[in-house]
This record gives structure tokens, sequence and C-alpha cells, in this order.
């Protein structure tokens, strides 16, 4: 049966194949290449991985980014889509769908929302609340830096505090828009926000949110 973390994992092998190795990505100096490399050795190498939160192992992911770039991109393609191997602990279907979900969610974006000729996905309500009810786990954590307060709301009214403070921002959007501008993609996000006006655009030009 497949699972939305699949879904989405072949959604992205595939328009990275299309892209080839040299296409913008929404992630800051990544082409297309480093993307594929960074997903990668964040299932296949535990032992580098630990770089992406630890800032003291960073060298050591850098170092083994770097092999992988190097390697033929249809290689790191292929990869991607055969998924973890068995003693990758997001072999685990359980854990995969809770880790990858929104990470190949937010990467397909990544690499749609850096061409100039994009257009939204139309997600189904099933697959959006799956995101929202990911989104209300992570919010705080991800949002524990926003420079103001920071609210979370849905169409519906559905809310979720990513930062308490003040003065307060709200932004309003379908939870796959919310959780792309909570992981620092704001400029490509399709929400509106409310609140102060200063607020508003310190929110807007942050470096802090995400990981």
């Amino acid at each position: 049966m497949s699972t939305f973390a699949q879904r989405e994992r072949l959604l992205l092998a595939d328009l990275l194949e299309t892209a080839g190795p040299e296409a913008p990505t929404l992630c800051e100096g990544w082409q297309t290449r480093d993307l594929a490399a960074h997903v990668v050795v964040r299932e296949r190498r535990p032992d580098a991985a630990g770089g992406i939160l630890i800032k003291q192992l960073a060298p050591r992911l850098e170092k083994v980014m770097e092999e992988f770039a190097a390697k033929p991109y249809e290689e790191l393609i292929q990869l991607i889509r055969t998924g973890p191997p068995r003693f990758s602990p997001f072999a685990l279907k359980q854990l995969d769908e809770a880790s990858n979900t929104i990470e190949y969610y937010v990467h397909t974006e990544d690499v749609r929302r850096a061409q100039p000729d994009w257009t939204p996905r139309e997600l189904d309500p099933v697959f959006q609340d799956a995101l929202w009810s990911r989104l209300e786990r992570s919010a705080r954590l991800m949002g524990r830096s926003a420079p103001t307060g920071l609210v979370l709301r849905r169409p519906d009214g559905q809310t979720a505090v990513a930062h308490r403070g003040a003065p307060v921002v709200t932004v309003t959007g379908e939870p796959s828009e919310l959780l792309l501008f909570l992981y620092g993609r704001q400029s490509a996000a399709k929400v509106e926000l409310d609140g102060d006006e200063n607020a508003i655009a310190k929110l807007h030009e942050s470096k802090q949110l995400g990981i």
C-alpha cells in the first residue's frame, strides 16, 4: 500500500530527473544535485546525517555530501527511488511515514517552486489533514526562533501556536502552504499574514524559521 512519504519520494525523484543536475532549488546555495545528495545522505549515512542538527558534526556532513554530490546524478536519483537500505531506521514503514512525509513534500516543492513557470499543486483533503497533524506537532520546534509571536491558521479556523510573543502575526493558509512558510520558504508560500506591519516584515524576511 502506498504511503504519503512514498508518493512524495517518487514525485521528488521524477522532478529531480526531469530538472537535471544543475537546476535551481529553493534551498539557498543548492542546485538539484546538492538536494539529491542531501536526501541520499540523510537516509543512508546516519554517521554523517547528524550534522544536519548538531553543529559539531557539520564538517563531516559537508565532506560526505561532497562525496555523494560527485557521484553520477542518475545514481543519486535511483538511490532516492529505491528508498533507504534495510539497516536504515527509515526502512521501517511507520518511521518513514512519520519522518519523511514532510521532508519529501517540502523538497518536492523546493524543486517545483524554483522554476519560473510553477503552479500550485491540487492536494487532496486527506493529505492536507495529514500535513496539518504533523504541523501541529512540529510547530513549536520550527517556530522557536521566530522574531515575533506566530500563529498558524487553516482556512477552517483551526490554529496552532508556533511561537509565543508579542506582537503576534497570524499566518493563514492551507496546511501545505503553512508548512512551507514555517520551514523557511516564506517567499514561495501562498499564505496571508495579519498583524503589525513591522512584525510581518520581520517574519517574512527571517532566516530563523525551520531547523
